[in-house]
């Protein structure tokens, strides 16, 4: 919802704000790999219950990785590869991070955040997975309640304000809706045939 909402004027503004990553030297698969390293610092913090700390990382991780595609379009660099990669790494810094706070209650014995979390690392990894399950047969294929960007700044809100069992609630709740929601939009654009012929599919 925030990428289609901002659109061409967000790319405008991040080269505004960070011009020098836009030298032909910084490769944008780099900027991938440093704020999934960042991510990856922040979901540790997390597990070790250092919610503000993790939220400002998480932060910074997510920063660069709203630039790198930007750099990569500036750069003439965009390639599939570029996209599968930033695609990848996304998705294990969504499990990481929930992970970590899943770990977090699990081991202070406060299981029914311990749940929660659980539930909202299924759902985020659901969410995902049927928007690139509908893009194999939709060329553009969007929609739902709660996207990424979505969950990473509830996440960060929770961490700074020092309300995390209220940011995993709602991003627990949103991307399972979300997840159904996508079912929901699928089946109807691809329709009983499409349905059908998914079903002929092996399974990835």
């Amino acid at each position: 919802m925030l990428k289609s909402r901002f659109g061409f004027e967000f790319d405008t503004t991040i080269r505004r704000v960070v011009p020098f990553l836009f030298h032909p030297r910084v490769h944008p698969n780099a900027l991938s790999a440093v704020g999934t390293a960042v991510s990856l610092l922040a979901a540790a913090d997390f597990a070790a219950g250092n919610f503000r700390r993790g939220a400002l990382l998480t932060a910074l991780g997510g920063a660069f990785d709203l630039t790198d595609g930007v750099v990569a379009r500036a750069q003439g660099r965009a390639t599939r590869f570029g996209a599968f990669l930033d695609s990848s790494l996304d998705r294990l810094v969504d499990v990481a991070l929930l992970l970590g706070l899943a770990l977090h209650y699990a081991a202070n014995d406060e299981r029914l955040w311990a749940g929660v979390a659980g539930v909202a690392l299924a759902g985020s990894v659901m969410t995902s997975y049927t928007k690139a399950r509908a893009e194999f047969w939709l060329r553009d294929f969007s929609g739902g309640l709660l996207e990424r960007a979505e969950r990473i700044l509830i996440l960060i809100a929770g961490g700074l304000l020092g309300a995390m069992p209220l940011a995993l609630s709602v991003v627990a709740v949103g991307s399972v809706a979300t997840s159904a929601q996508r079912i929901i939009i699928a089946y109807r654009r691809l329709g009983p045939e499409g349905a059908g012929a998914e079903s002929k599919e092996a399974s990835p």
